[in-house]
C-alpha cells in the first residue's frame, strides 16, 4: 500500500505550554513570589508579564563576575489614559520610595514606574490597585490597554462615546480567573467601578464558537492570545492614538444629532519586527467594515475568536494578528470574523481626513472648564537640574485634585480646571522651569518619541531616549544650517526593531540596528497616515549630519508648496533619494550660502542641563555657550 506523506505536526512554542501549565496565569509566579530571590525563573517571567511588570537588568550596573542588578518596571492599565489624582500621587510616592524617582508615561497611554525591587513588587502592586488603578493586562498575550483619544472635549459626544466603548471594551477583555486578585491581593478583589451589565451579557454570549467550554475564561481559555493584542477607539478625523497600528481599531461614528449610531472597524495593524528576517514586518491595518452600536461587542469578540483560533501559536515572530490579514487577505478574514458573528459586515463609512493632534497648551473643555497639555519629553517625568516637572506636577494634582490623561505621544492633558485657577497653574510649572507654552518648543521635540531602551529595556541593542534629546539638537542644527529653521519633522526612536515608540509611522524613523548604529526609515506622514520604509540598514550616529544633509537639501530644493519632509520622500521615492544623495557635495567652508558649523560636543547630561537654563531664562543655547566659553578664556 502506497501512503501520501503528511506535514508533521507543528510544535507550539515553549511560551504556549507555559501558558497552559500556568493554571490560568499563578503558577509558578505565586510560589516563587515567596521565595527569597531576587528575581524569577524564565517560565515565571512569561506568566508575571500578564500581571502588568516585566523583569529586567540595569546594563548601567552591571559588574563582571556579580548578579545581575533585577529589578522590575511596573505598567498600569488605564482605558483611554485616566489616571485620576489618587492614583497619580500613589504612584508619584512609589517612585520616590521604592522606584528611580522618576515616572514614564507610555505610547498606549499608561504609567510605568521602574526599578522596583522583587520584595516589593507585591506591595506595589496592591497600593496601585487600592488607589484606583490596575496593572492586568498591561502586558502579555492578552488584550493590552485600550487607547481613545485623550482630549476631554465635553461638548462634542463622539469624544465621550470614544472613551466609553474603551473603557467597555477593556472590561469585555479582562482576565476573569481570578488570579491576579489572589496573588497581589490575597483573594480581596478591589472594584473601582461596576461593569456594565451589557458587557457582562456580551461576554457569556456563545455567537457560533465566539466563546470556549472554559466556565473560567470564556473568551481566552488556558493559552489565552497567540501574542499581545492592542485595541483603540477614536473618532472621525483624530489621529492621536495612530489609528493604523493596532490589531482593532473602532472609529466612532454618529449621526447629526451626535448620536451614536456604530463603528467603522479596521484590523491587523501591528509594527513589531525583527532585524534581518523578512518574513516579519511592519503592517497598517486595513477597514474591514462597519457594525451598528449593538453589535460592537459581538464584532470585538469574533475578531479575538479569529486570531486566538487562527492565529500561529507555534512560532512567536508569525503570531500577532497582522500575519493572519497578511496570509489570508482581507476578504478571507472577513469572511472568517462574520462566521462567528452569524452576519455579514457592512460597509465601511466614508471619513475625512486624519489629522495628529497633541492638544498641548490651553484649551475649552466646552462645559465652562479647562484643560491643558503639558509636554513631557520622551515621556519621563522627572526633576533635573533647574528642570523640575515632577516636583511641579505633583504641586499642581496635590493642590487642585486634577485628574490626568495620557496621551499616545506620552504627554500629559490635565481637565477639569477652574477658569480662576490657569493663572496659578501655570506659575507652578514655570517656577520650576517647565515650558508651558506650547509655541515655545522645539517642533522636533515636540513631535519626537523615543523608547526608554537602554539600561532597563533587555531588548534594547543601542540607545533610545537617553540620546533621542541630543540628536533632535543636531538636526535641528542642521536644518537652521541649511535655512530651514522652522522645519517640523516627526521623528521617532526605538533601540530595537520592536517599535515601542511607532518610529515606523515617523518621518524620520530611527530603529536600533548595532551599538550607536540606527537603521533609518523615511517617508511616514505627519499624520501617520501611512508606512514608512527603511532606507537603510545601519547609520552609525557620527555620520548624522552627513547622512542628512543631502536629503535636507533635496527637500528645500524639490519640495512642493507646504510638503512636509516625510510626504516629500514618499512622492519622490527612494532611487531619487539616493541618485541625490551620492551626488551631492558637501560645501566648503568657504561657501558663503553655508553657515559655518563648528560642532563640539557635549554629554547628555550637560546638554540637558544647559537645554533646561535656555528655557527658563529664554535665551538660546548657543548665546549661552558663548557667554561661558567667552568669561572662561577671559575674550
Amino acid at each position: 500500500m502506497v501512503t501520501t506523506p503528511t506535514a508533521a505536526p507543528r510544535k507550539p512554542s515553549k511560551v504556549e505550554g507555559i501558558k497552559e501549565r500556568s493554571n490560568y496565569l499563578r503558577e509558578p509566579l505565586a510560589t516563587e513570589l515567596l521565595n527569597n530571590a531576587n528575581y524569577f525563573t524564565d517560565d515565571a517571567v512569561q506568566i508575571l508579564k500578564f500581571h502588568g511588570s516585566y523583569q529586567q537588568d540595569n546594563r548601567d550596573n552591571r559588574v563582571k563576575g556579580q548578579e545581575k542588578d533585577y529589578q522590575f518596571m511596573l505598567r498600569t492599565r488605564n482605558p483611554g489614559g485616566l489616571i485620576p489624582a489618587q492614583l497619580y500621587t500613589a504612584l508619584d510616592d512609589l517612585s520616590k520610595t521604592h522606584g528611580n524617582q522618576t515616572l514614564r508615561v507610555t505610547t498606549r497611554q499608561g504609567l510605568q514606574i521602574h526599578g522596583i525591587i522583587k520584595k516589593d513588587l507585591k506591595m506595589a502592586i496592591a497600593t496601585v490597585v487600592n488607589n484606583l488603578g490596575s496593572t492586568l493586562g498591561a502586558c502579555g498575550d492578552i488584550n493590552r490597554n485600550v487607547m481613545a483619544p485623550a482630549a476631554p472635549f465635553r461638548d462634542k459626544p463622539e469624544y465621550g462615546y470614544a472613551w466609553d466603548y474603551a473603557n467597555k471594551v477593556a472590561d469585555l477583555l479582562s482576565p476573569q480567573s481570578g488570579a491576579y486578585y489572589e496573588i497581589w491581593l490575597d483573594g480581596e478583589k478591589v472594584i473601582s467601578g461596576e461593569e456594565a451589565p451589557e458587557v457582562k451579557a456580551a461576554r457569556q454570549k456563545n455567537l457560533h464558537g465566539t466563546n470556549l467550554d472554559d466556565p473560567k475564561e470564556p473568551i481566552y481559555g488556558q493559552q489565552f492570545m497567540p501574542r499581545k493584542f492592542k485595541i483603540s477607539v477614536t473618532v472621525p478625523g483624530d489621529n492621536s492614538i495612530d489609528v493604523y497600528t493596532h490589531d482593532i481599531s473602532l472609529v466612532v461614528i454618529t449621526d447629526r444629532h451626535g448620536e451614536l449610531r456604530g463603528f467603522n472597524v479596521l484590523a491587523g495593524g501591528g509594527l513589531g519586527r525583527t532585524h534581518n528576517k523578512e518574513e516579519t514586518f511592519a503592517r497598517a491595518a486595513d477597514p474591514i467594515g462597519y457594525v451598528g452600536k449593538d453589535d460592537v461587542y459581538d464584532l470585538v469578540k469574533a475578531i479575538v475568536a479569529t486570531q486566538r483560533d487562527y492565529g500561529d501559536r507555534h512560532n512567536r515572530r508569525h503570531a500577532r494578528m497582522k500575519y493572519l490579514l497578511a496570509d489570508w487577505g482581507v476578504e478571507k478574514f472577513r469572511k472568517q470574523v462574520e462566521t462567528y458573528m452569524g452576519k455579514p459586515l457592512q460597509s465601511f463609512k466614508p471619513l475625512p481626513a486624519w489629522r495628529y493632534q497633541d492638544y498641548l497648551g490651553w484649551h475649552e473643555q466646552g462645559d465652562g472648564k479647562l484643560f491643558f497639555g503639558l509636554s513631557v519629553e520622551n515621556g519621563r517625568i522627572k526633576d533635573e537640574g533647574d528642570f523640575q516637572l515632577k516636583t511641579a506636577l505633583r504641586k499642581v494634582v496635590d493642590e487642585f485634585q486634577l485628574p490626568l490623561r495620557l496621551t499616545a505621544n506620552h504627554n500629559i492633558l490635565l481637565y477639569e480646571i477652574n477658569p480662576q485657577d490657569k493663572t496659578a497653574i501655570e506659575q507652578i510649572f514655570q517656577q520650576h522651569g517647565v515650558v508651558t507654552d506650547p509655541e515655545a518648543i522645539d517642533t522636533l521635540v515636540r513631535y519626537s518619541m523615543a523608547c526608554p531602551a537602554l539600561p532597563t529595556c533587555g531588548l534594547a541593542v543601542t540607545e533610545s531616549e537617553r540620546i533621542m534629546p541630543s540628536v533632535n539638537a543636531r538636526l535641528r542644527d542642521l536644518l537652521n544650517s541649511l535655512d530651514l529653521p522652522n522645519e517640523s519633522i516627526v521623528t521617532r526612536m526605538t533601540g530595537c526593531p520592536n517599535g515601542c515608540a511607532r518610529p515606523y509611522m515617523a518621518e524620520i524613523g530611527f530603529v536600533g540596528s548595532a551599538p550607536n548604529s540606527y537603521q533609518v526609515w523615511l517617508g511616514g506622514s505627519p499624520h501617520q497616515e501611512h508606512l514608512a520604509a527603511a532606507y537603510t540598514e545601519k547609520m552609525p550616529l557620527e555620520q548624522l549630519e552627513s547622512f542628512f544633509e543631502p536629503l535636507f537639501v533635496f527637500f528645500k530644493q524639490s519640495r512642493k508648496a507646504k510638503e512636509s519632509f516625510g510626504d516629500f520622500c514618499h512622492r519622490v521615492g527612494f532611487p531619487a533619494l539616493r541618485e541625490f544623495s551620492q551626488g551631492y557635495t558637501m560645501p566648503t567652508k568657504g561657501n558663503k550660502n553655508r553657515k559655518n558649523q563648528r560642532r563640539v560636543s557635549l554629554s547628555d547630561e550637560m546638554y540637558a542641563q544647559l537645554k533646561a537654563r535656555s528655557e527658563r531664562d529664554n535665551c538660546p543655547m548657543n548665546q549661552i555657550v558663548q557667554e561661558a566659553l567667552t568669561a572662561y578664556l577671559g575674550t
